[in-house]
């Protein structure tokens, strides 16, 4: 029944990830044909800051709700969202719904960890995990090979409209399926005594802050990377996707390998590296001013190579450390995608008003990843 139930969660996965790869990177240049492009920044802080305020009351919502029917409520906010960024011209309907995407997304993929963590009870987590992000990112790499065509054909709109039929399709997932699944007894402990247990386990701090940096990396990569591939280097939606459906293969190639991987190793060695070849590859981005598709694309799966690694071994060595239960623990940990989108456009914003160039923000990034393998360094392993 376990193996079942785990089946089911990766199923689920895939289809919840779907309609986040094929809007992620539309996102930033659909907003601004409603705002200019310095708002956008303003957008994406704000609907991270709520999401951050929202994922703090996640073990209330849980206690009430059950871990099923919280998964299923945020679904359907999801699809809401899509079906009023797909119809709707109003400028405001169009930012609220994208800030209630942002947040109700966001909020599933913590319900999901819930479900994957009970169901991987023991299992080798490393190994279970790197499944889990590996059939997620399938779909984003499956995504990408359609995404520029919808666009070609049916603008930024049609996007939207396939997100919200796969949006659909997840929440039939928990309204059959599920049923026997027993909730642990959540704890709601005050925001402040969670982060002091933050603190006061040094290496659980530093996992946190090297997938801070990650998740800093996917932000500024899916803000301003489309921006700059479509509006400053001229490639078209058609061979931004084939580019993105590249770039995204090391999440699918070496997600499970490098999950088991770290149940042997560890996940030390792994993260040097993939802090190596991220920081390395993001710095030659800039220098590159030819617009030829297989050398954008070859860059940039080598930035995923390195991010693949980091992606896997961040989430291993958490949930190796966690327990299902600690769901404070849980959203803090989660905290670090919309976080990384209230600083990524923060820092962004003052960057773009002060560099010679758009492409100038690529050195700022591929510094940043530089700080994360020096803080891996240390990093004590979990065995």
């Amino acid at each position: 029944m376990m193996q079942h139930n785990r089946k089911i969660i990766y199923l689920a996965g895939f289809l919840i990830s779907v309609p986040l790869a094929l809007t992620s990177y539309i996102n930033s240049s659909f907003l601004e044909t409603y705002i200019n492009r310095f708002d956008v920044g303003v957008i994406y802080i704000i609907a991270s800051i709520l999401t951050v305020l929202g994922m703090l009351e996640m073990p209330r919502i849980l206690t009430f709700l059950g871990n099923r029917m919280t998964a299923l409520l945020f679904c359907l906010l999801g699809l809401l969202s899509f079906l009023a960024l797909a119809f709707s011209s109003n400028n405001w309907i169009i930012i609220a719904g994208f800030i209630l995407y942002f947040f109700s997304t966001i909020a599933v993929f913590a319900s999901l960890d819930i479900f994957i963590e009970d169901y991987s009870k023991k299992s080798a987590v490393g190994g279970i995990r790197g499944l889990f992000l590996m059939v997620m990112n399938t779909a984003w790499v499956v995504s990408q090979i359609v995404s520029g065509s919808i666009i070609t054909r049916s603008s930024f709109r049609g996007i939207y409209i396939v997100a919200a039929v796969f949006m659909f399709l997840v929440s039939f997932i928990f309204i059959l399926f599920l049923r026997d699944f027993k909730d642990p007894k959540y704890t709601k402990v005050p925001v402040r005594k969670t982060i002091i247990a933050f603190l006061k386990n040094k290496n659980i701090t530093r996992v946190y802050f090297l997938n801070l940096i990650l998740k800093f990396f996917f932000a500024w990569m899916i803000i301003y990377t489309p921006i700059y591939l479509h509006e400053y280097l001229a490639f078209g939606w058609d061979k931004i996707g084939i580019i993105f459906t590249i770039m995204l293969l090391p999440f699918v190639l070496f997600d499970f390998i490098l999950g088991e991987l770290s149940d042997k190793i560890g996940e030390k060695k792994i993260l040097l590296l993939g802090f190596f070849i991220s920081a390395v590859f993001t710095l030659i981005i800039p220098l590159i001013t030819t617009p030829a598709l297989w050398l954008w694309a070859g860059i940039l799966f080598m930035t995923r190579v390195g991010a693949a690694a980091i992606e896997v071994m961040s989430e291993s060595y958490f949930f190796k450390s966690e327990k299902e239960e600690d769901a404070d623990m849980l959203s803090f940990f989660r905290n670090t995608t919309p976080v990384s989108y209230i600083i990524a456009p923060m820092c962004a914003i003052p960057i773009l008003l002060l560099v010679p160039s758009f492409k100038y923000m690529f050195f700022v990034l591929g510094a940043v990843m530089f700080l994360g393998l020096f803080l891996t360094l240390r990093l004590k392993d979990v065995r």
